[in-house]
């Protein structure tokens, strides 16, 4: 059994890591019930647990609810290594993380041994020395789970020592024999015992290196320059690939694949409301950008996603979203500091400016040379449109409309503030149920916001053909 002490709450943070278990020796280990469980009986055990307790299995995992988690969950029940596959930006790398979330918060670990191993459960030479020699007075170490958690990025120039291991020429020079698993140096995989192990785009690993991952996969030993040392890795092994790398860079090889138990198709969220949520999960943003932004972009990066201009195969990462909505919160933050506004706050205005700086995230296809920022500002029009009529539906905007009755302008940009803005509409009509639709607390709402939501009616007005619009360096005016 294992007590209550080594199990976390689910998906702790490492920075906020209980304190581990005061038991110091392997005599004091036995005498409080502890046993030894493989990983992958831990991860199964742990995850029904969550399951019984209606508790999220993989917190963090936005849009995979009802697809990719189940088909995880389903793999790791049955005790397999798995092959997620998806194009860039789909959260695969996030998932293989989050994985660790359901291993124990801590679990005990011979102390005096290069690897991880349970004091129950030796694996190497050394630590069958240290139990045989001080059996119940061996001393061991809590490890937290935030270690048990290995990450590789395959690379071409990855070798057999890398993940694996290789002769340690200094132990050679200390006098053990050539023949002594003692002279080994130990590569990431031995290290990842007791854990898992994250291998981030497999198919760029050159074909002889996966070879070398055969015995870890099935056997669950390992073999360096004719060493046959037979440790009984425990472990689970995570790979990522992008489909495209099967025939683009390189490819998983047909006997490693087979040796994989599940292989898991990941994939961009589904609708609108998982982007926004992935941005509000991921972005880190410097300055307030409302929800009706945060919905526009998303809306954006559906429609490149839908889009015949953009190469599909790429993929549009959702990196693009977190980095638009980034740099849409500093836009709001440059405009503060140049014009002395106390609170930033980000419009539909700055996005048409930093969509220039993200073209590099994105793979237009052969025809659409020299008309790529043409796309994205049709697609952006489209976005901001479709949020507009999703956002103000029937909404009663003559109030707005009557500013421009007799050819008046109204003028708006980079550096104009938020007060200069609403200082040239004075009192409206309607612009509480405009912030109401908006999701815009009255009781709390800044100048910055109403002038946020001001801007945007404008630009959806003159994308519904009721109000014109000139820019001119920075500047653009509004009128009838």
């Amino acid at each position: 059994m294992t007590t209550p002490s080594t199990q976390g709450s689910a998906g702790a943070e490492p920075g906020h890591a209980s304190q581990p278990p005061s038991l110091t020796t392997v005599g004091e280990l036995r005498e409080a019930g502890y046993s030894y469980r493989p990983v992958k009986a831990e991860l199964r055990e742990n995850l029904l647990h969550r399951l019984r307790a209606g508790e999220p299995s993989l917190p963090g995992l936005q849009g995979f609810s009802d697809t990719v988690v189940p088909a995880v969950e389903r793999a790791i029940l049955a005790g397999h290594d798995l092959v997620l596959l998806g194009e860039r930006g789909q959260g695969k790398t996030r998932l293989m993380r989050t994985l660790a979330g359901l291993l124990d918060e801590w679990t005990p670990a011979l102390a005096g041994t290069e690897l991880a191993e349970h004091p129950f459960a030796p694996i190497t030479a050394t630590a069958q020395r240290i139990l045989a020699e001080r059996g119940d007075a061996a001393p061991i170490r809590w490890v937290h789970r935030s270690r048990r958690y290995t990450e590789k990025l395959a690379t071409p120039d990855t070798s057999v020592g890398d993940l694996i291991g290789d002769v340690d020429p200094t132990k050679l020079a200390q006098g053990l024999s050539l023949g002594d698993p003692e002279t080994v140096h130990y590569g990431l995989l031995p290290r990842a015992h007791r854990g898992i192990f994250g291998i981030n785009e497999l198919p760029d690993l050159a074909e002889r290196i996966q070879v070398g991952l055969f015995n870890v996969l099935e056997e669950r030993d390992i073999q360096i320059r004719g060493y046959n040392l037979a440790l009984p890795l425990d472990l689970l092994v995570v790979a990522s690939a992008n489909p495209e790398d099967y025939t683009n860079r390189g490819r998983i090889i047909t006997p490693l694949k087979d040796r994989f138990g599940a292989e898991i198709r990941t994939h961009y969220p589904l609708d609108t409301e998982a982007e926004v949520a992935v941005l509000q999960q991921e972005a880190e943003l410097a300055a307030d950008v409302p929800d009706h932004l945060l919905q526009v972009i998303a809306t954006l990066v559906g429609l490149l996603r839908e889009s015949s201009s953009i190469d599909q195969r790429s993929g549009v990462s959702a990196r693009f979203g977190v980095s638009a909505a980034e740099e849409l919160a500093a836009a709001a933050l440059r405009r503060a500091a140049l014009t002395g506004e106390d609170v930033a706050v980000a419009r539909i205005g700055d996005l048409a400016g930093v969509l220039g700086v993200l073209r590099g995230k994105l793979e237009f296809e052969m025809g659409e040379q020299d008309r790529e920022d043409e796309v994205l500002a049709h697609l952006l029009r489209r976005a901001t449109a479709a949020v507009f009529a999703d956002q103000l539906r029937g909404l009663d905007l003559a109030g707005f409309a009557a500013v421009f009755a007799d050819g008046a302008t109204v003028e708006t940009g980079n550096l104009v503030t938020a007060k200069d803005l609403l200082d040239q509409f004075g009192t409206v009509p309607g612009l509480a149920g405009v912030l109401q639709a908006l999701q815009i607390d009255e009781d709390s709402v800044t100048p910055g916001q109403v002038a946020a939501a001001v801007e945007f009616v404008l630009e959806g007005m003159y994308l519904t053909r009721r109000l014109s619009k000139d820019s001119v360096d920075g500047s653009t005016i509004y009128g009838s």
